[in-house]
């Protein structure tokens, strides 16, 4: 997801969007350690993911203070 996506998306939404992607960053850690990963570099595409949502979540809250 890019920032220009991100920003048009309200705060709610942002953050439904980072516990869907920290749910999929434990389910690709899980599968990692068993060994059934068929992706592993998209844990650290997750990761980013992340970071970019919250990155935007709190800007737009600095903004709204």
């Amino acid at each position: 997801m890019k920032p220009n996506e991100i920003r048009n998306l309200t705060l709610d939404e942002i953050r439904d969007e980072v516990d869907k992607r920290r749910e999929e960053l434990l389910d690709l850690r899980f599968q990692t350690k068993v060994g059934q990963a068929s992706n592993p570099r998209r844990i650290r595409t997750a990761k980013r993911e992340i970071a970019r949502l919250l990155t935007v979540a709190r800007e737009m809250a600095g903004v709204s203070r």
